[in-house]
């Protein structure tokens, strides 16, 4: 059996690219005010990348990184597919927390620079 090194070293590079774009996005949501309550919230139908409090507003941020547009870009990523295991997820959430106001926004990044950065609020929702 031959182990493909190279596919394993691309998935641990992405991994790494990925948790940097997020404590870059985290970072720019909490210049602009809002507070990171919670990282990687996953349960069995999706995952959130960062849940975040605006005022009395829970905010389900999904972070999009994306290198070059050969794919569409970081925007392109955000597919049906993805909104709606984000929605799953934040519903999850939410179960605990009844009435509690929300939004799920976006966080695109083209390439890991704060100078880069576009915040979609309010990106999409059920």
């Amino acid at each position: 059996m031959t182990i493909d090194r190279g596919s394993e070293r691309a998935q641990r590079d992405r991994a790494t690219a990925g948790r940097a774009a997020e404590a870059l996005a985290a970072r720019f949501l909490e210049g602009h005010g809002l507070r990171v309550v919670e990282r990687n919230y996953r349960c069995r139908r999706g995952e959130i990348d960062l849940i975040a409090r605006d005022g009395a507003t829970l905010v389900f941020v999904e972070v999009r990184l994306r290198t070059g547009e050969r794919f569409g870009g970081a925007a392109a990523s955000v597919d049906a597919r993805k909104r709606a295991r984000v929605l799953a997820a934040a519903r999850h959430y939410l179960a605990r927390r009844p009435d509690t106001p929300c939004r799920c926004d976006v966080v695109l990044l083209d390439r890991l620079d704060a100078e880069r950065v576009e915040w979609i609020r309010d990106a999409f929702s059920e």
